[in-house]
This record gives C-alpha cells, structure tokens and sequence, in this order.
C-alpha cells in the first residue's frame, strides 16, 4: 500500500534548489511518478524475457542462456545504478534520454540478434560465437540504462516534495516489483502467443518511449531548456518512428530471415502454441524438410534411415499395443504400421499443430502413409512425462520418439524418474527404444541415456546407424561452427544450410530377461530399405567400442546432459 506523504527529517540538502513546479497537484504529481516507474519496470521486465527466450530458440539450453542474460543484466543494472549519480542533478533530462534509449535498444535488440543469427549463423571462424556475443552485448546495455531508472526517478519524487527516503524508496519498489509482476505475465500470455517476439519488443519499446517522454514533458518540463525540450521530443519522435517502421516491415523481415536459414524453398511457416514449425521442399522431387523451433526433425532424404533404426529393431517380438512418444510427424508410426499383428498404436506428441499439419499438409501427409488415417492409431495431446504418470494401460513396445537431450526442456524426458514410468506400461518382455542423440559428436549425453536406462532398472543394448553413404549423412556434423544440437533426425540451421548429425544413437532396453537382441531379419518382419542385420549388428559393435564409462544416471533433480 502507498502511503501519504511523509515529510523529510532534517540533513543534508538536496541536489536541487527548490521544488519542480508542476502543472498538477503534488500528489497527483507523485502518482504519475509511480505509474511512470510501474509501466518501465513492465517494459524492462518484458526485454529481459524477450531476451532469454529468442537466445534459448536461437542458440538452445534455455538454462545457460537465461543465467547469462539474468546475471549479465543483473550485474550491469548495479553499475547503471552508480552511474546515476553523476545524473542526479538533470534527474528530468537524465531520465528521458535513458528512457528513448532504453525504449530502442531493448525494443529493437529481438530484431538485431535474429538478423544476426539467420545471416551470419554459419560463418564460423572468429564470429562462430557472434550472436552469444550480442546477446551478452544487449543484456549489459540493456541492464545499465535500468539500472539507471529507479536512482532517476528517486530523484524526481524528491523534487516534487521532499520526504522521508525509506518511506519514498518503498513506495517506488512496490510500483516497480508490480510493474515487473505485470510485464513477466504480460509476456508468455499476451505478447508472445499474439504478436510473437519481434512485435511484442517494438510494441514494448514504443509504450517505454511513450510513457517515458510523456512523464518528463508533462510534469518536469519546466526542468528543461526550450532547446532541450525540443531536443527530447525529436530524440522520441525519431525512437517512435524507427520502431514503428520495424513493426511495419516486420513480416517481411521474418520472411527474409527464413529464407537465409532454410533457404529459398520455405513452404510453411507458422507458430503454433508450443513452437514455431517450418516445413521446405516436398514438392517437384525436392526434399521435404520439417524444422521445429529452427532444429532439423525431418530430411526428406535421410528419414527413412533414421526411423527404420529407431522402430524395426524394437518391434522384434510381440508389439500388439504399441505406445509412441513423440512422433507427430507420423514417420515413426508409419515403420510400425508396416509390422503385421498390430492392433493399437498410441501416440502421445505435446503439439497438435505438428499432428495437424501431418495429416493436412500433402507432402508430409505423403511422406508418412498416411498414418494417422489409420483407425488403429489413436492420437493423445499431452506431455509424456505426465501421461506416464497416469497410464494405466500395457504395452509391447514403446518408441521414444523425443526431442535430444542436449535439449533443456527435453531434461526430465530422459531422466530416471522418467524411464522409471516408462518401465511400468511394459508388459512382460517388452521393450523400450530410446533415441539418444548422435554417438559420435556427444558420447558423453548418449552414454548418460543408456546408464540412466540402466539406473531405472532396464537391460539395455546400444547401436547406432550412420549415413546413408555408410560413413556419414549428407549433410555438415552438428558439432561443426554454425550448428546447433540435433532433434531426432538432425541439428539446427543457419544460413540456408541443413545441419545433420554424423550418426544417430539408439537404446533398446527390457524390463525383464537378458539385454534385448538387435534383430531386423525376423520372419514376420518388412524388408527395409536402408538397414540390413549385418549392418545393425556392425554399427552396435562400433557403438560399443565408444561407450564413456564412470558416468552417473540423470534424474529431475539433478540433470547431466
């Protein structure tokens, strides 16, 4: 609660002369100081966001990148807190031009590090770390202009009206931790899910230009020079317009930058509620592609090679109910379906927008048979790790068809907690396939899959399948400069090219009896088309020979990938 004005105690006199003549009352005055401290709090609040969440889509691990930009900005508001001080005595024009240049930089900085990342993503060499360094760039000037607020605006409650300092610092705390409670909700619920990340930061930088240039001109003006009272509003005027013209030209941005990481051949591009989703070629014998948040999940020329390793050698034995994680594109349903004697199949994928566009979208459609016209599959839209939880029913086999681990949110979907629940909707002798990420490129993750595994109490054998020219895909390996970590087919993109890993790592893993066998040549089984049981049983040798030793089991609590 704000409390009325408290008089100052006798002490030291202030920065200023006498008191602001304002054109309202003195309390009126005050709480259009606090209003003017709520809404910049928002806004600020709503940059650090837009910040952790375009660098955690951009360059991946969601955890490093929101420590980086927290305590980077943290920090740099402590430095911008001391710079105030040489402020303290032009508190009027000191806040206004921090405000315009708060309003673009941290209404613009989603722009610039997306322009970055989509034109210069592959370049490598010295500006292989470009956009962290933009990133860590933004959240220090972004942190130094807040950490200027709070002193500034201190500064001009006091020039309205002396009075108590801790009465006063409270009052502009309360107005700025609600303005932060607003802006951090404001942001995943509103701005984000309507106008997306570039919109919501123009948007964001145009109300703390506004609001900031509004508070000064219309309460402190007489603090201003004729001169610097044009100066401020042309310096906001200019603000307003650039960003303003950025919101215009805004899809065609995003178009362009598409372009520069996919290529010229995007054929779908749109958010859904969980993702952004991106599907190129498909069409006049072009490869179809299918990139989910800027991460390679489906190459059209290697896909096949991938799912045949991940479902074959898991459906060797009874696979009557068969239980998918993952898998909304349908590619790992389709290898199931072509197995004689399944009755049911479950998928469990967290978006409906990639199912949706599964079935609509021709070429992908296409791509996985149809599978989701089968009346045996049956299609839940859920987190796995929840409706693990709750599951009730058996299965034969269950496919885990899931994002990498290297993946931050992806964490607790490969956890023991988590394999845990998976080995409780086994049926006696079935089977649990994981895929683990690429072997080669990041033995550590793969081998912490398969002791995991192991910890939750499954016998688990190891293998991986390489490219289809037998030695690698066809593409860059993820580890290369530009290239970010793989989900199930491949890694992420960068100036038009596709990224892919070297190998593909998989765990086949039962609850009861000896290790599972790999085995892709039974009776009943289909004849695949890129993997052959020689091949199989060579590439989980191969795999055994990289196995990491001495590694400990991740779990919800402590994660190790």
């Amino acid at each position: 609660m704000i409390e009325p004005h408290v008089p100052a105690p006798p002490g030291s006199p202030p920065s200023w002369g006498s008191p602001a003549r304002l054109p309202v009352r003195p309390g009126a005055g005050r709480f259009l100081v606090l209003a003017g401290a709520f809404v910049c709090a928002a806004c600020g609040l709503v940059y650090e966001l837009e910040l952790v969440a375009l660098a955690s889509y951009l360059i991946g691990d969601s955890v490093t990148q929101a420590s980086v930009v927290l305590s980077v900005m943290v920090f740099a508001m402590g430095i911008g807190s001391l710079a105030a001080k040489r402020l303290r005595c032009r508190a009027a024009a000191g806040f206004a031009a921090v405000e315009a240049a708060l309003a673009l930089v941290g209404g613009s900085s989603a722009m610039a590090l997306y322009a970055v990342f989509a034109w210069t993503g592959d370049w490598g060499g010295l500006w292989a770390s470009g956009p962290r360094v933009l990133l860590v760039t933004f959240s220090l000037v972004i942190g130094l202009l807040i950490g200027t607020e709070v002193p500034l605006l201190m500064e001009l409650i006091q020039r309205i009206r002396r009075q108590d300092a801790g009465g006063a610092v409270a009052d502009l705390f309360a107005a700025d931790y609600v303005g932060a409670l607003v802006g951090g909700l404001a942001f995943p619920f509103l701005l984000l899910p309507w106008l997306g990340q570039l919109t919501g930061a123009l948007l964001t930088g145009t109300v703390n230009a506004l609001v900031g240039g509004a508070l000064v001109l219309g309460l402190f003006r007489r603090d201003l020079t004729r001169r610097g009272r044009w100066l401020l509003i042309v310096a906001n005027l200019t603000v307003i317009g650039v960003l303003a013209a950025a919101a215009v030209l805004v899809d065609d941005f995003e178009r362009a930058a598409r372009h520069a990481m996919y290529g010229d051949d995007v054929r779908v591009a749109l958010r859904t509620g969980v993702q952004e989703v991106v599907l190129t070629g498909g069409s006049d014998g072009r490869p179809l592609n299918l990139f989910l948040d800027g991460r390679l999940r489906v190459g059209g020329q290697d896909e096949r090679r991938y799912h045949e390793a991940l479902v074959h050698p898991a459906m060797d034995g009874p696979h009557a109910r068969v239980l998918v994680l993952g898998g909304g594109d349908g590619l790992a349903v389709r290898e199931v379906l072509r197995h004689q004697g399944v009755r049911r199949v479950d998928v469990v994928e967290l978006d409906a927008g990639v199912v949706r566009l599964a079935r609509r979208d021709p070429a992908l459609a296409a791509l996985n048979a149809h599978a989701f016209d089968d009346p045996r599959v049956h299609v839940t839209t859920a987190d796995a790790f929840r409706l693990l939880r709750g599951a009730r029913a058996a299965y034969d086999v269950v496919v885990s068809d899931l994002p990498d681990p290297g993946i931050t949110a992806s964490t607790k979907l490969y956890s023991q907690e988590f394999y845990g629940l998976a080995r409780q909707v086994l049926t006696d002798g079935g089977r649990l396939v994981v895929h683990g990420g690429p072997v080669s490129n990041r033995p550590h993750a793969f081998w912490t899959v398969d002791t995991t595994i192991r910890a939750a109490g499954l016998r688990t054998v190891a293998y991986r399948v390489v490219g289809p020219d037998g030695t690698r895909s066809e593409s860059a390996s993820a580890s290369e400069p530009g290239s970010m970590p793989g989900v199930g087919m491949g890694s992420g993109v960068g100036s038009g090219a596709v990224r892919a890993p070297q190998d593909w790592g998989f765990v086949l893993a039962t609850a009861s009896g000896p290790a599972p066998r790999l085995r892709v040549d039974g009776a009943t089984a289909p004849r695949l088309r890129t993997l052959t049981q020689a091949e199989l049983a060579a590439d989980a040798r191969a795999a055994a020979r990289m196995r990491v030793v001495g590694l400990r089991a991740s779990t919800l609590v402590h994660p190790r990938y």
